[in-house]
């Protein structure tokens, strides 16, 4: 019994691109960064019965992917990519900034869905207070609160990742 209510090739189809940002944002080379996916995608079909988050779970295994890539890359051999394919080196404000998406991403895949829909509500569809109230029976001040409390969370998980400002 599949206890997720879409498919993992429909997790794929809607999360591959911002997966594949965040993966760039740390190996800084889009071919690893394709490959960190792909593995982290054929080690959830694994175990997709057994995970209650497969966003979540997918962020944290491709940062686990890539930061073990990252340590058992020498550095010289890291170089040589970088020297043979310069066109896909980004520049460094971009990678910070890639970095800090993805890990507001990472942050927001562990939330709660009802945390995630009143940061959607108040960011994406650029609500009101009043009108989030209307539409989840939330008093006008609770979602002040919450949304304050849930911001405050997402920038202590932005320091905890060593991630200060703007630029990652």
């Amino acid at each position: 019994m599949n206890p997720h209510p879409q498919s993992l090739a429909a997790l794929f189809e809607s999360e591959e691109s911002a997966l594949l940002h965040f993966a760039l944002g740390i190996v800084r080379r889009r071919t690893v960064a394709e490959e960190l996916v792909q593995e982290a995608f054929l080690r959830l079909q694994k175990v997709w019965d057994q995970v209650d988050n497969p966003r979540g779970w997918l962020y944290r295994s491709i940062r686990n992917l890539a930061l073990n890539h990252l340590r058992d890359t020498p550095p010289e051999a890291q170089l040589d990519e970088e020297r043979a394919a310069p066109d896909e080196t980004l520049p460094r404000e971009l990678l910070g900034r890639n970095e800090a998406i993805g890990t507001v991403r990472m942050l927001l895949a562990e939330m709660p869905e009802d945390d995630r829909a009143l940061i959607r509500l108040k960011y994406h569809d650029d609500l009101k207070y009043q009108e989030i109230s209307q539409r989840t029976g939330l008093s006008v001040g609770n979602v002040g609160f919450r949304l304050h409390h849930l911001l405050r969370g997402l920038l202590d998980g932005l320091h905890r990742a060593g991630i200060e400002g703007s630029e990652g």
